[in-house]
């Protein structure tokens, strides 16, 4: 299996991004802070209100990455519950069928002490430790490779890949926004059309992160 995330949910994430996935039939996973919503983040623009409503009523996942972005690194668990059900909470205000499921480490950064509070609050949690997820997996530090112009090319998409099929595993990958000229963090429509292609050819189905979940009894 193949899932593509996004993280922080740049406006152009579903905008361009989750069309794409939709022309090959696929849904992606969105993995969504809800105190950057609507704001300026430096690179880009955070999705709008409106636009998660409408990825979730679509069919992707609507998954958290905080509420206010911050480093699990910097939450004691209070605090990181505390984001988490900001969150909850956040999302249930703006369409109360979103079940967040499924969480990402804001900047990759994960701590040990969070693990089992993060399992007991999530079906799984998201780094960004390069690999494919085969064999033991680890479901709260969860392997993704990036789909960043500025750290992949073509050859490294089919490498990763093949790199599936010969170990039967779930690949991940992550990006931010989808652009022509993508930030230092994103990639184009012709990179993600490419990873997609990729997929076809070898028959792997794309799924969500919470499909990809159920599909292996997790």
């Amino acid at each position: 299996m193949v899932s593509f995330t996004f993280d922080d949910v740049p406006k152009s994430a579903a905008t361009a991004g989750a069309p794409i996935l939709e022309e090959y039939g696929a849904r992606g996973t969105f993995y969504i802070a809800g105190g950057l919503v609507d704001r300026w983040q430096g690179h880009w623009t955070g999705v709008s209100a409106d636009e998660i409503v409408d990825l979730h009523r679509k069919g992707h996942e609507v998954a958290c990455h905080t509420f206010s972005h911050a480093r699990a690194t910097d939450l004691d668990a209070a605090a990181m519950t505390l984001e988490m059900e900001k969150n909850r909470r956040y999302f249930l205000a703006l369409e109360p069928s979103i079940r967040i499921e499924n969480f990402a480490y804001p900047y990759g950064f994960a701590s040990v002490s969070h693990k089992r509070q993060l399992g007991k609050a999530f079906r799984s949690a998201r780094g960004i430790l390069p690999g494919v997820n085969s064999g033991a997996i680890d479901l709260q530090f969860l392997r993704s490779t990036p789909l960043i112009e500025t750290n992949i090319d073509r050859e490294g998409i089919d490498r990763a890949f093949d790199e599936a099929v010969a170990k039967d595993g779930w690949l991940i990958f992550y990006s931010h926004d989808v652009r022509a000229a993508p930030s230092p963090y994103g990639c184009s429509p012709i990179m993600l059309r490419h990873a997609l292609e990729a997929a076809s050819r070898r028959k792997i189905p794309v799924v969500s992160v919470a499909e990809a979940l159920r599909r292996a009894g997790a």
